[in-house]
């Protein structure tokens, strides 16, 4: 079928032709907005899942609506090394807030006291920082202690008076949390802690992989009854379906029904395999129609399409004995797995390989949300894994490496 019309688009963060299957969550967040908006409170939320089943999506869809709903919003995503982005995030994006809220009449005292305390905030952690003056600013260092989980409740409290004043609220988006420091993850928490004991107006929203709610435990205990953490998981069946029969026919084509089962159970329901099947099955249909046949020959530049574009580039960043620790999850399925067992599979010890799955953890291409557990932060990982890897090397410690 004509490329020019295919309504697929298999792309990081880019919103599906039809977003199906979270309109719950859409519902839940959306009350949280009006609530915070009104002064009432509301739970901030991480949103948990693994690498393509859509969460970057759905929280550009929840940043839309916040901002719709009069929120003054900040979406940042946080790099893969840790450390200070939180700061640098920060503070050009409450800049950008302040200055909009320059604009209105009548709110001059809470105004400068937000911008005396950002322009101390990037100050004392040296961040550069365009400022501007409005009106007398108080010579008080609110938020300059250098103590940033003194600070940045402070500072976002302030922010967040200011936006009061006008009536709207502040909305924080961060994706790939889990990449945040435990000092950021403490002092967001704080910030949230004060937010619900003091009723300012903040809301935080973001999305990363599912360690982070034991990792948001592990840096404040409180975290856990302050925050929400809804699971973003593959589409069921219902909902895959409508992803993919409805935006065919929007779009003037039909797909048949064992196709369309064919494409559910090769993706299990996840959104980004889902938008490739569907492309990739409309670029092959003739007439209008995707058949099963289409999708049959079809599949092989689809795998290397996933292979290349999906799997690979998280596999190349791999040490030689990460890739092997890799290989040995895959030999026993798609997990989660016991540590031990996959030790045993590569005819170690789980001491011996320690450090290596610590670095896997770190670089975000497994997880451990139970002790003693491992899986795959990107489904269907064990099933690339076989292929890029077909035979299993035993582990063998090298000289000079760490165990």
């Amino acid at each position: 079928m004509d490329p020019r019309r295919n309504p697929f688009v298999p792309s990081a963060g880019v919103r599906p032709p039809e977003f199906a299957g979270r309109e719950h969550l859409v519902e839940q967040t959306s009350i949280a907005f009006d609530r915070i908006k009104t002064g009432l409170h509301a739970n901030s939320m991480f949103l948990l899942g693994l690498r393509g089943v859509g969460k970057t999506v759905l929280l550009n869809a929840l940043h839309e609506d916040a901002r719709a709903k009069g929120f003054e919003t900040i979406k940042l995503e946080v790099p893969d090394d840790s450390g200070g982005h939180l700061v640098k995030g920060l503070v050009p994006g409450l800049s950008v807030i302040l200055r909009r809220l320059d604009r209105i009449a009548n709110m001059e005292q809470k105004l400068g006291l937000a911008t005396a305390a950002l322009r101390n905030f990037a100050a004392i952690f040296r961040i550069e920082y365009e400022g501007f003056g409005i009106g007398a600013t108080p010579a008080t260092p609110d938020a300059g202690s250098g103590d940033l989980e003194a600070d940045l409740p402070e500072l976002l409290r302030l922010v967040a008076e200011a936006a009061a004043a006008r009536n709207s609220a502040i909305g924080i988006f961060i994706d790939e949390i889990q990449y945040l420091s435990k000092a950021e993850l403490s002092a967001l928490a704080r910030a949230l802690h004060e937010a619900a004991q003091s009723g300012f107006r903040l809301i935080v929203i973001g999305a990363g992989l599912p360690q982070i709610a034991a990792l948001v435990g592990d840096a404040k205990s409180y975290a856990e009854r302050l925050l929400l953490f809804p699971e973003v998981g593959p589409l069921n069946e219902d909902a895959a379906r409508r992803a993919l029969r409805e935006p065919i026919e929007r779009s003037g084509a039909r797909i048949d029904d064992n196709a369309l089962q064919m494409i559910i159970q090769e993706t299990q329901g996840y959104a980004y395999f889902l938008q490739t099947w569907g492309k990739f099955a409309w670029d092959e249909a003739n007439d209008d129609r995707i058949t099963e046949s289409d999708l049959t020959d079809a599949a092989p530049a689809i795998l290397t399409h996933l292979d290349m574009n999906f799997f690979r580039v998280r596999f190349d960043r791999c040490s030689e004995l990460e890739q092997q620790y890799l290989r040995a999850m895959a030999e026993l399925g798609q997990g989660p797995h016991r540590t031990g067992d996959i030790a045993n599979a590569l005819g170690t010890t789980s001491s011996q390989v320690a450090a290596t799955r610590s670095k896997l953890i770190k670089a975000g291409m497994i997880y451990s949300q139970r002790h003693g557990e491992t899986a795959f932060t990107v489904p269907l990982f064990d099933r690339f894994m076989l292929r890029a890897m077909p035979r299993l090397v035993p582990y063998s410690a090298r000289k000079g490496t760490r165990k």
